[in-house]
């Protein structure tokens, strides 16, 4: 079912600011032919009654069902498209072993598009159906098959954003799998661009590419460069990892005598539309030059627990207004879900203020700072708060952000959400359904207005 050029009658939540969640309460919504919502109409609002009369007489108006609830579509800020098939496995290893062991020799598969096909064609569907609206994806150095996920993205209706992976360092990298030489680094990413930007499915802009230094210990210097360049003369989004583990982020303090963040600096990397994975061991200074850059972070709980051994400061980040988003980081996390995501959120940052070793008495294991989030801002941080770092007009809604949506079925037979007799409070429900949500409630998921997933979603081409 689209819901394009129709009005939609909305119980829901969103929550445009952080911390503060608005309840949609019997909302008209108008989501325009082109997917963007064109008016909001509160019960409240004078015009509210005889506006629902008039649309409802036109049979314009759609109802969801009872126990359903509106969200904004998950935004997730740090996928590797390529290392679906290893999601759940692969994680016994420190990170610098784990990308030789295991990932590059299963990203190098990505030379068959066969196989980049029904990876990438899996990974989209099962995004779709757990809510993520938008995905921002690293994907291989192979031309040919970061073509085909943007072309698979198009297809299914997912908003992304799509960067071939430059890696040249021959360091660092193996023989099997990296560019030839800093110019094919940088060329393939502009032939990229070219694409994405030239595609004919693509006029509305749901696919937009992205310039992807892997990381700095992956890239030459001539590389980082010709990439920074690049970024300056497209203004296109820029990803990367920063500061993930002590080995990455004591990397690149011998090689250039400063952090990640003040690395990419210096070559023109960091910039408004800057997504900087994981970034868990920036410093004081990198936070204020991200705050003047108005660059992102990707904050990704689980796998940090795999492969950081630290936890990003959210709370502050957030309180020193950073632009901030959850990422998944398959398949160094090893979920595909959002929902987790944002339990993860809240779960560590309590870790990181409370302290986690038992051998020490309370005073001594707790941080001394206030490092904890809870629910609403986590809700916020996985949608708008998300939209927000990767400069999106989606995660709300709002005239002139698109109808980027999923609705929750409270009682699906195969959710996981259990609701009692006793009255709940919005705050209750919410919370319920950031805790305790799961597929199985996802009825229906929309993009600009199109209906592309959901328990309830009609077969494809219906």
């Amino acid at each position: 079912m689209t819901l394009k050029n129709r009005w939609l009658l909305a119980r829901g939540f969103h929550a445009p600011v952080c911390g503060a969640v608005e309840v949609l309460d019997d909302t008209l919504i108008e989501i325009g032919e082109d997917g963007v919502i064109a008016d909001v109409v509160r019960p409240s609002e004078e015009r509210y009654e005889a506006l629902k009369s008039s649309i409802d007489g036109q049979g314009k108006l759609e109802r969801l069902p009872e126990g359903s609830y509106l969200l904004p579509g998950f935004i997730d800020c740090h996928v590797h498209a390529p290392q679906y098939p290893q999601l759940g496995s692969a994680l016994d290893v420190p990170l610098e072993v784990w990308l030789h062991k295991y990932t590059f020799p299963l990203e190098a598969r990505f030379v068959d598009l066969a196989f980049a096909r029904r990876a990438y064609g899996l990974l989209i569907d099962d995004l779709l159906a757990n809510g993520t609206t938008t995905a921002l994806y690293f994907a291989t150095v192979h031309q040919e098959a970061t073509r085909l996920l943007a072309d698979l993205c198009l297809e299914k209706g997912q908003r992304a954003l799509v960067g071939k992976v430059a890696m040249d360092h021959p360091e660092n990298c193996p023989d099997y799998y990296r560019d030839a030489s800093p110019d094919a680094a940088v060329e393939g990413t502009r032939a990229l661009i070219d694409y994405v930007f030239a595609h004919a499915d693509n006029a509305s802009g749901l696919v937009k590419p992205v310039i992807t230094p892997r990381f700095i210990p992956s890239c030459t210097d001539a590389a980082l460069e010709g990439l920074g360049r690049l970024a300056q003369d497209c203004g296109c989004h820029v990803q990367t990892h920063c500061s993930e583990s002590d080995w990455a982020h004591g990397y690149v303090l011998d090689r250039y005598g400063m952090t990640d963040a003040a690395s990419l600096d210096r070559f023109g990397l960091l910039g408004r539309r800057t997504m900087l994975a994981h970034s868990n061991f920036v410093t004081a200074s990198d936070m204020e030059l991200l705050k003047v850059r108005e660059a992102a972070v990707a904050h990704c709980p689980l796998s940090n627990a795999f492969f950081a051994g630290a936890v990003f400061p959210l709370r502050a980040a957030l309180e020193k207004g950073l632009h901030v988003g959850l990422g998944t980081d398959i398949s160094g996390g090893p979920s595909a879900s959002m929902f987790e995501a944002s339990r993860n959120a809240i779960t560590v940052s309590r870790m990181l203020e409370s302290g986690v070793d038992p051998e020490q008495p309370a005073a001594a294991r707790a941080s001394g700072k206030v490092a904890r989030i809870d629910f609403r801002d986590a809700f916020h941080v996985a949608t708008a708060g998300g939209a927000k770092a990767l400069d999106l007009p989606v995660g709300q809604f709002a005239p002139g952000y698109a109808f980027d949506a999923i609705l929750i079925d409270c009682n699906a037979p195969g959710g996981t959400i259990r609701l009692w007799d006793e009255a709940e409070t919005s705050d209750d429900l919410l919370q319920r359904i950031i805790f305790t949500a799961s597929k199985g409630n996802i009825a229906k998921v929309w993009v600009a207005g199109r209906e592309v997933a959901g328990t309830q979603a009609p077969a494809r081409g219906v």
